[in-house]
């Protein structure tokens, strides 16, 4: 959940980083009317080492995206005694879902049934439900993977019926150089394609939508989750 910024200047780094996003998505969220406790700030850590990761937690965040495995294990190894939520925000190969499914608590890029199968196969039985959310290629963009808009209701529903997977929204990444008012034009047509899969009976509650950049148009048009590395981190380190 979000927290708003205390009244004391923040201090320099990821802590006074985190406080400018914060007060970024409270100022979005009063001017569209809603309870900010309703959106989550993911912290996109690809390209982060474990130590600025244990910065960001010692700063205030629980949860963190990864788009690369490869990358991603050994943090999650390293900081496994500090137990963070681990989000895979990154395209899922179908030759690399065992892993995902063993160590992540949600998947967000989930555009085939196969791959959606496969990682109910491979979660672990002693695991809770794997967490997904199905990508959608909003804007038909060929360059970014993700179901068409028109499929997502077929897709929702085949996943639906998946063990060991709670299907929990969708997912979405817009092009770089939308202007604001295609933003808002794309992120609403997301909202609606939650609004009529939960018309007919699914119950999904998440919308991972908005980057540092068009957080605002996201926040908006009703995300309930941002993914936000940049305004964060800075620019990318070797991992």
């Amino acid at each position: 959940m979000l927290s708003t910024p205390q009244n004391s200047p923040p201090e320099s780094g990821i802590a006074a980083n985190r406080a400018r996003v914060l007060a970024r998505v409270a100022a979005a969220a009063e001017a569209g009317g809603r309870d900010v406790r309703s959106i989550t700030v993911l912290a996109v850590s690809k390209g982060q080492t474990a130590a600025r990761l244990l910065e960001a937690m010692d700063a205030g965040f629980t949860q963190f995206g990864e788009n690369y495995l490869a990358e991603a294990l050994p943090k999650i190894e390293a900081l496994r005694q500090r137990a963070p939520v681990w989000h895979f925000i990154g395209r899922v190969q179908a030759n690399k879902t065992r892993p995902i499914a063993e160590h992540f608590d949600w998947v967000h890029g989930v555009d085939r049934l196969r791959v959606a199968e496969r990682l109910a196969e491979q979660r672990p039985h002693y695991a809770p439900p794997l967490n997904v959310c199905l990508q959608v290629n909003i804007a038909g963009e060929a360059s970014k993977g993700g179901v068409a808009p028109a499929d997502v209701p077929q897709l929702l529903a085949a996943v639906a019926q998946l063990p060991r997977l709670a299907l929990r929204g969708l997912m979405c990444m817009l092009p770089y150089e939308a202007d604001s008012a295609t933003q808002h034009a794309l992120f609403a047509r997301m909202r609606q394609l939650l609004e009529q899969a939960n018309a007919t009976g699914l119950g999904l509650d998440t919308l991972s939508m908005g980057m540092s950049g068009d957080l605002a148009a996201a926040v908006a048009e009703g995300a309930t989750l941002l993914r936000i590395g940049t305004a964060l981190f800075g620019a990318r380190q070797s991992a």
